[in-house]
């Protein structure tokens, strides 16, 4: 019984300091050398107009009519919700994905006055793997200049030169593609920015 109680007390104090450790004084260490060194990051990238938070560079938000550049869709649900932020776990050989993407082709191609039979970016009609993503593809953004400038009584050439502004290139110049933060651009295109 003496070995027992032994044992039982080193258990409990070693389950004592690894509380301590990893859910107090990790967590206060990753915090405090976040709000040091990275304090826009670490409180979510918050963009504030006028006092009122309006997004997260970080997440994609829903924007609809024709005066706005239109995210990718989202796994996340309509209402982009952050809370629900994963993958529809849908398959290559899904049918509810494959007649998602054709329907989501056809009203791509309608929305901006394309051809049926014009290529559609893929990142149009399909969800990131979070369903959060904030940019779209540059050709997307080329896509809809048309539309934009037209809803907003501005010539293509002047949404194009937003466009450019809020292109980001590849990361560490080799990974990825240039891309185009859409609640960016869209702020921009209302003056808030």
């Amino acid at each position: 019984m003496k070995d027992f109680i032994h044992e039982l007390r080193i258990s409990l104090m070693a389950m004592l300091s690894l509380a301590i450790l990893l859910c107090g004084i990790y967590p206060l260490l990753v915090w405090i050398v976040g709000q040091g060194l990275f304090p826009a990051e670490s409180n979510g990238s918050l963009l504030v107009y006028k006092g009122t938070i309006v997004g997260s560079s970080l997440l994609s938000q829903g924007f609809t009519g024709p005066k706005y550049f239109h995210p990718r869709p989202s796994a996340a649900g309509q209402g982009y919700d952050a809370a629900g932020s994963s993958g529809s776990n849908l398959g290559p050989t899904s049918k509810k994905l494959v007649d998602g993407v054709r329907q989501r082709v056809v009203d791509y191609r309608i929305e901006n006055g394309l051809g049926s039979d014009a290529m559609v970016p893929a990142d149009a009609v399909t969800a990131s793997a979070s369903g959060l993503d904030p940019h779209i593809s540059l050709k997307n953004a080329l896509l809809q200049a048309r539309w934009v400038a037209t809803a907003r009584n501005l010539t293509v050439e002047v949404v194009m030169k937003k466009i450019e502004a809020h292109t980001e290139g590849r990361t560490f110049g080799i990974l990825g593609e240039p891309r185009v933060n859409v609640l960016m651009l869209n702020l921009d295109l209302d003056g808030k920015l």
